[in-house]
């Protein structure tokens, strides 16, 4: 599983980057204003963000980010905007944004809410991002996967969060809380990072 620690680009981050290249990736969203990523990189709408920090959430920046973005190496998707919790406006605005999102050229992941099935993944979505709230998003993981060859989880920040998305069959997740609080929280990623490399490692004994 590939491991998006959002919203970090310091010199520990890189340390994780450098320790496991083909397992991390940044989740990048329409306020980024550095230069293009040299790492595997999914680009976010905003509107998690927009929403946390009490701010009226609009699409022209997350375009700009598109136009932007032509001329770096192709992200591995881009959230078309949703609605926070709300199911049948995440599926309107799917309609209503998917269309131009494709003209960029880039895969399209579309964000499951609270209530949601797997039937109601639009046909043409290349990733589901599982959102919602907590407890539906731990409830529903695993049966997204079942279903969907690529599922994305967000809000995953903590050593137990990280196997239950990597044990419900999640190809990548994210987190914005790796670096804040004690070393703890930190600690507990590289020891995932690292468990998780020594079991795919191992050789496979047959009968």
């Amino acid at each position: 599983m590939i491991v998006m620690p959002s919203s970090n680009t310091g010199f520990d981050c890189g340390r994780l980057f450098g320790a496991f290249p083909h397992r991390m990736a940044h989740l990048i969203g329409a306020d980024y204003k550095r230069n293009p990523p040299t790492a595997k990189y999914a680009i976010d709408n905003g509107i998690f963000g927009a929403a946390t920090n009490k701010r009226v959430w609009t699409p022209e920046p997350f375009f700009g980010l598109l136009e932007t973005i032509a001329q770096w190496k192709r992200p591995m998707w881009v959230v078309v905007p949703d609605a926070m919790g709300d199911k049948d406006e995440t599926i309107r605005r799917w309609k209503k944004y998917a269309p131009t999102c494709r003209l960029f050229d880039v895969p399209l992941a579309f964000a499951a809410q609270d209530g949601m099935t797997p039937d109601d993944v639009p046909d043409d979505a290349d990733v589901v991002f599982i959102g919602g709230g907590t407890p539906w998003k731990w409830n529903n993981a695993a049966v997204f996967a079942k279903h969907h060859p690529r599922v994305h989880v967000g809000r995953v920040n903590t050593y137990k969060l990280l196997w239950l998305a990597h044990d419900a069959g999640a190809e990548s997740c994210d987190g914005t809380g790796w670096y804040r609080g004690d070393q703890t929280q930190i600690a507990g990623l590289w020891k995932y990072l690292e468990e998780s490399e020594a079991m795919k490692n191992e050789p496979e004994f047959k009968l």
